[in-house]
């Protein structure tokens, strides 16, 4: 009996020992198994949003910042970043619409949520690139290999390096850098 107990609780301890370690190295294909199978933010569902915004830069999924940002953004379109982005104003109201009921406080995603934590209440971002979140994510990257690259030139083209963020996938092992290749921190 009690040589039972101790190969029990042996085999146990084992299947523990061998389980966590297969769940510990696995830090590269989880995202392809189910645990992150779904997308860092949503992706952009609106044909007018893609169009009218995607017309000067990236059509930035609405996720990325909260409603504040946008309802703010939309409200001063007449200097948007020094250019000119007036809108018809029923064009205005239903993209500023699509924006907020699709804004970071609003979405069941990783980095929307992850971009909500790390703003205050008194925080009304309009570029994603100054956000703490943005920042904390791409602190590791030398200014060479984006400001200085003119290829990429500037960390508002997220589409230059991450390869699937039209779809709304921002993963780092995704990342391909146009001049640098594949990047891995």
């Amino acid at each position: 009996m009690k040589i039972s107990k101790v190969l029990l609780a042996t085999v146990l301890t084992s299947g523990f020992l061998i389980a966590g370690c297969a769940v510990g190295d696995d830090d590269h294909d989880e995202y392809k198994r189910g645990y992150r199978s779904s997308l860092d933010v949503a992706p952009v569902s609106n044909a007018s949003y893609s169009e009218e915004c995607g017309d000067c830069h990236m059509a930035y999924q609405p996720g990325f910042l909260p409603a504040r940002s946008w309802e703010k953004m939309m409200g001063n379109l007449e200097d948007h970043f020094g250019e000119n982005a007036e809108l018809d104003s029923e064009t205005q109201q239903q993209l500023t619409q699509y924006m907020v009921e699709n804004s970071a406080e609003h979405a069941d995603y990783k980095r929307s949520k992850a971009m909500m934590k790390s703003l205050a209440d008194y925080q009304t971002p309009l570029r994603i690139s100054e956000t703490r979140y943005f920042i904390r994510k791409h602190d590791e990257l030398p200014r060479r290999v984006v400001e200085d690259n003119p290829e990429v030139s500037s960390f508002s083209r997220c589409e230059v390096c991450h390869t699937k963020a039209d779809s709304g996938s921002y993963n780092e092992h995704q990342v391909n850098i146009p001049g640098f290749g594949q990047w891995d921190d």
